[in-house]
């Protein structure tokens, strides 16, 4: 290469930025502010309050002493608090771990240790098997329970609750971009069919693209209401937790699959794209009515 061209490749603010999927909440929240962004039942957020949500769990989780590079795990299903995980934890640099409630504890454990788990948000409808795991393991991490209105039952376990842990974070947190855009953003487990679960871990700069991929081959865009049948601990929903937020769209999130819910959202509410495993769209087919 000539050596005039080698001189113009020096990265610099001007022409180089490092990507993340969380710069799709910070676009789409000045952009539609008073815009629906997450919806659950009777709870729903706007784009601002969802970006203030975000910012005060942010926020929490420095002022707990967690840091870059360190791992908060969640245990739960398709509820805001796992969305706005998806982004509060990686905007400082913290890697998300969703993991599979559909697991056993002694797994839930072995994920928790492996991973290295400062902390653990666990959905109290799961907190029997949170707790389960938390006993096999020498040094536990602390938990907080996620209360959800759409689940009755369950128990409230660790120190706090999640709506506490947001109030001690800052709305007007300031967000930077990781200086590196290949650091880590989320670990994912399998099952461990043949043995320990395999932990995979998601980049900031490949879960950017993927989402920006599955945007454009989906056909997203700020008309979207999107109904939430992939779990998010599948692949971080198929990257689809950033995919919708990135062409402002609206989340219907679904706390589990159930037919008649689904057909409801899309007879009443507007849902237009959703995503499924074929058992999925099976159960829809033969669901009564």
């Amino acid at each position: 290469m000539s050596t005039i061209y080698r001189e113009l490749r020096v990265r610099s603010g001007a022409n180089h930025a490092p990507l993340s999927p969380v710069s799709f909440l910070e676009r789409a929240a000045p952009i539609w502010p008073n815009k629906i962004a997450v919806r659950h039942g009777p709870q729903q957020f706007t784009y601002a309050e969802f970006h203030a949500r975000c910012h005060r769990l942010a926020s929490a989780l420095l002022r707990r002493g967690i840091r870059t590079g360190e791992t908060v795990a969640i245990l739960a299903p398709n509820v805001p608090a796992m969305l706005e995980a998806h982004y509060g934890v990686p905007m400082v640099g913290i890697v998300l771990n969703p993991l599979n409630y559909r697991l056993d504890a002694k797994s839930i454990a072995f994920m928790l240790g492996h991973g290295q788990a400062k902390l653990l948000l666990v959905d109290r409808e799961f907190a029997g098997l949170a707790r389960a795991a938390l006993g096999e393991m020498r040094e536990p991490p602390p938990a907080i329970a996620i209360g959800d209105a759409s689940f009755e039952g369950g128990e409230m376990i660790g120190e706090t609750d999640y709506e506490s842990l947001l109030h001690e974070g800052d709305p007007d947190f300031a967000w930077e971009p990781p200086r590196d855009e290949l650091e880590p953003i989320s670990l994912l487990y399998t099952s461990g069919t043949t043995g320990n679960p395999k932990g995979v871990v998601y980049d900031h700069r490949g879960a950017y693209l993927a989402a920006l991929g599955n945007a454009l081959g989906f056909g997203l865009s700020d008309e979207t209401v999107y109904l939430w049948t992939v779990p998010m601990f599948h692949c971080d929903g198929w990257t689809h937790t950033w995919a919708v937020t990135a062409v402002g769209g609206a989340h219907v999130c679904l706390r589990r699959v159930d037919p008649a819910a689904i057909w409801r959202a899309l007879a009443q509410d507007g849902v237009n794209h959703m995503n499924g495993a074929p058992t999925v769209f099976t159960m829809m087919m033969q669901a009564p009515g």
